[in-house]
C-alpha cells in the first residue's frame, strides 16, 4: 500500500465509503470530484484517516477512505511548484515573496492549507485574510538558532505564515520550535504531546 503522508491531498473512486450520517454537505464534495486532506489517525490497515472541507470554515469532516480507491495523489511539495495563475490573494503573493527564501534552505518543502486546497483543485477556499500553511520537511533535526533564523526571514506584511515542521515522529510548528520554551508540543498519528525534542520519536502511517 502506498505511504500516504498528512496534508497529501487525495482524489477518491468512490463516494459510498462515507457513513450513513455524514452531512450533505461532505457527499457533495465527493460528488462534485474535490479532493479530500490525509490527516494523522491510527487506524484499520488499508483504511487512510482524511478530513472532507465544505466552502465554510464550519465544514469540516473527518472519516476514512479505502487505499484502494485513491486514484490521484498531490503532495504539498508538489504544490509548491503548482503555476499561481491569476489568483493573487495575500496568501499567494506571499507565496510567490519567500519562494527563494524557502528554496535556499535546500530543505523539502510544500503549501498546505487552504491556498494548497485551491491550487490543487481551482475551488475557491482563499480570502483577503487568510494565512499561508507551509510544511518544510526536516528529517534531521533543525537547531533552534536556525529555526529562528527561518521563522524571521519567511516574516511578511502579506498574511499570517504558519510553517510546520515535519519530522519523523511528527509535525512542530516553527514559532514554537524557534521560541524558548523547553517543551513544544508535537502532533503524531498518535496524538497531541509534549516534548522536548520532537527527533526523538517516530511515527508510523498509512
Amino acid at each position: 500500500m502506498d505511504r500516504y503522508l498528512p496534508h497529501d491531498l487525495l482524489w477518491t473512486a468512490c463516494v459510498d465509503w462515507l457513513p450513513a450520517d455524514a452531512p450533505d454537505w461532505a457527499v457533495k464534495v465527493l460528488q462534485q470530484g474535490q479532493p479530500v486532506v490525509v490527516r494523522r489517525a491510527n487506524g484499520v490497515p488499508g483504511q487512510v484517516a482524511v478530513g472532507l472541507r465544505g466552502s465554510n470554515r464550519e465544514q469540516r469532516y473527518a472519516s476514512w477512505i479505502p487505499a484502494s480507491s485513491v486514484l490521484h495523489r498531490l503532495s504539498p511539495e508538489q504544490l509548491a511548484a503548482h503555476p499561481l495563475g491569476e489568483r493573487r490573494w495575500p496568501a499567494l503573493q506571499a507565496l510567490q515573496q519567500l519562494k527563494p527564501v524557502l528554496e535556499a534552505t535546500g530543505l523539502v518543502w510544500g503549501v498546505s492549507g487552504s491556498a494548497g486546497y485551491e491550487l490543487a483543485c481551482g475551488v475557491a477556499a482563499l480570502h483577503q485574510h487568510s494565512d499561508l500553511d507551509l510544511i518544510v520537511r526536516t528529517p534531521v533535526p533543525m537547531s533552534r538558532p536556525a529555526a529562528r533564523q527561518l521563522l524571521e526571514r519567511l516574516q511578511t506584511p502579506l498574511c499570517r505564515i504558519d510553517v510546520q515542521l515535519q519530522t519523523p515522529g511528527g509535525a512542530v510548528a516553527l514559532g514554537e520550535w524557534a521560541g524558548d520554551a523547553r517543551q513544544v508540543l508535537l502532533k503524531s498519528s498518535a496524538g497531541a504531546c509534549l516534548v522536548a525534542d520532537p527527533w526523538l520519536v517516530s511515527e508510523r502511517l498509512a
